[in-house]
């Protein structure tokens, strides 16, 4: 079982190298289900792995002319703080046990991996349709709407805090549709952002818990490997394909998640 917690380490990396968006959404699965961490732990964690291999991968693109800081950093005036503030408040401020219902009892963990499997079935269905969406990769070039990129900021700032996902698979379609970037562009810039979400957000997790930060450091160093394989496969393969067979692969997992932690 330890050699396969190891291997879908590397999963994260090759993942994130090869879809982009919606890659890091195996992290806090493969934490909690493989490795034995408690949820919540699990997306401190999930932040600085997914940070890190995010801050690799916005590198080798701004290498390649792929990364608009500019937007990045104008994205991260809200995402950023939101992230910081969940973490560092929001969090802790979560019972172990919430609330009951007869013979239901609704706790920390469950609360935390029943949304995260909720959002691994929106990212799924978001991988899905943008497989099969046969439309140019861009939009026109837009204005900047700062108001309204702020507001996606806090959103996808909200989501990255609570549950420790990168939220690609939100911030690439918004960079293409909001902001008219091309797909290589937006996947570049969406890293740099995950990067500083998850980063900064992870610094406000310190003094919560007690940080195990050997094993933290292999599991990012397997995942930071898995995103150059990752890298290099993408150029051989369809791109699309891997894509929508990538989500169906989430679409069974958030599924599987969901009910067990409900139902069982």
């Amino acid at each position: 079982m330890e050699i396969v917690a190891y291997l879908a380490s590397a999963l994260i990396g090759i993942s994130l190298g090869l879809v982009g968006g919606g890659g890091s959404i195996l992290t806090v699965p493969v934490l909690v289900y493989l490795f034995g961490i408690a949820p919540l732990m699990a997306t401190s964690y999930s932040l600085f792995i997914v940070g890190s291999t995010s801050l690799v991968g916005a590198y080798q693109n701004y290498r390649n002319g792929q990364v608009q800081v500019r937007t990045a950093l104008l994205f991260g005036l809200s995402s950023v703080s939101t992230v910081w503030l969940s973490r560092k408040f929001l969090i802790p401020a979560i019972p172990p046990h919430i609330a009951s219902f007869k013979h239901f009892e609704l706790t920390e963990n469950m609360l935390m991996m029943s949304l995260f499997a909720i959002l691994m079935l929106i990212a799924a269905i978001a991988m899905i349709r943008s497989g099969k969406d046969k439309t140019a990769e861009s939009a026109p070039a837009k204005n900047l709407n700062l108001p309204k990129l702020m507001l996606f900021g806090v959103g996808i700032g909200l989501t990255t805090g609570l549950l420790g996902a990168g939220g690609g698979f939100l911030l690439i379609p918004t960079l293409v549709v909001l902001l008219g970037l091309p797909m290589k562009e937006a996947i570049g810039t969406s890293l740099f952002i995950i990067a500083l979400n998850s980063l900064i957000g992870f610094s406000g997790d310190l003094g919560h818990f007690n940080i195990d930060w050997i094993f933290l450091l292999k599991i990012t160093l397997i995942a930071i490997l898995g995103i150059f394989i990752g890298g290099n496969l993408s150029k051989r393969v369809d791109s699309k394909k891997l894509k929508i067979g990538f989500g169906w692969f989430v679409l069974v997992m958030g599924i599987y998640i969901l009910t067990k932690e409900l139902f069982f």
